[in-house]
């Protein structure tokens, strides 16, 4: 199984990421993403991680 996780740091919270597979990310209240799973059932993780624009998402 992947390992997901967002670098809060990096993220700049555009979104990109809980439109694509909101079941794994979540923009919370910080305004940042957090991973709420590990594994999405409709969309391949490391696709999303590339699409981040801050390349705040790692999965590994």
């Amino acid at each position: 199984m992947s390992k997901v996780t967002v670098d809060a740091a990096t993220c700049v919270g555009c979104g990109l990421c809980e439109e694509a597979c909101p079941e794994v990310f979540k923009i919370e209240g910080d305004g940042v993403a957090h991973v709420r799973a590990q594994e999405c059932s409709t969309h391949n993780l490391k696709e999303i991680a590339g699409q981040c624009p801050v390349e705040a998402i790692k999965v590994s």
